[in-house]
């Protein structure tokens, strides 16, 4: 039996870190269910390449669903999903500030219905705060937590990384907050809200970067392919390395 046999998870996400989170409780064996607008996700049409209609950016991060096409404007939108609500453990969501409680799916109207409900919004500076109704974009957030500025050659310009790394940091955050949640809820019979934004994992994967900064009051620099602790990196390899041929320390 998987991990998570027997959880069953709403995806109202889109694009990357959402439906990354979504894809990765699915691998542990929930039942994800990705409820998608009759357009369907913006990825399905970003390309090439393309496999069978099919678009390389999609399946990459939504495997293992289950998929379900609504008009949650529809009246008759809100039936359907309180009904996939009351039966449901996880709920995700990545719209901007407000309009999931626009469209009726907010923690507030669906947590009355399902008090066990663990509801997961994703969102580029978090759900409170002064950027809450910024949009978040891999991109952007890249630059503006400093990633972007430790990354490239040494004596080039700031580059960003060759993936949306922030948004699958964030996605798996999201998926490893949404496991502490369930299993919280075994005790408490609760679930709760879970606000991750895409802002927070970056900086957190600063990492000691960033507590360099703040050891030192100095801004980082870029090393291109070298390491910032090259020489001790290399004094410890060699130190090992004799240990193990029997040189001793």
């Amino acid at each position: 039996m998987t991990a998570l046999a027997g959880i069953r998870v709403l995806e109202l996400s889109r694009v990357l870190a959402g439906p990354w989170c979504g894809m990765m409780l699915a691998d542990l064996g929930a039942e994800v269910i990705k409820v998608e607008p009759f357009a369907g996700d913006d990825t399905r049409g970003l390309g090439p390449p393309f496999r069978d209609g099919l678009s390389a950016y999609f399946a990459c991060c939504n495997r293992n669903k289950r998929s379900l096409a609504i008009d949650l404007r529809a009246p008759a939108a809100a039936e359907v999903i309180h009904a996939l609500v009351a039966r449901a453990d996880v709920l995700i969501e990545n719209y901007r500030t407000g309009t999931a409680e626009s469209l009726g799916v907010g923690y507030a109207a669906l947590s009355a219905i399902n008090p066990r409900l663990i509801y997961c919004s994703i969102s580029g500076y978090g759900r409170t705060g002064i950027g809450a109704l910024r949009p978040g974009y891999d991109f952007v957030v890249q630059a503006e937590a400093g990633l972007m500025a430790i990354s490239g050659p040494a004596d080039g310009e700031p580059s960003k990384v060759g993936v949306a790394l922030v948004d699958l940091m964030t996605g798996q955050n999201a998926a490893i907050a949404i496991l502490a949640a369930l299993r919280a809820r075994e005790t408490s019979g609760l679930g709760q809200r879970i606000d991750v934004s895409l802002f927070d994992s970056a900086l957190a994967a600063l990492a000691n970067v960033g507590s360099s900064v703040r050891f030192t009051g100095e801004d980082a620099v870029r090393y291109g392919n070298a390491h910032a602790s090259k020489s001790a990196v290399s004094k410890f390899c060699c130190r090992r390395w004799r240990f193990r041929l029997g040189g001793g320390q």
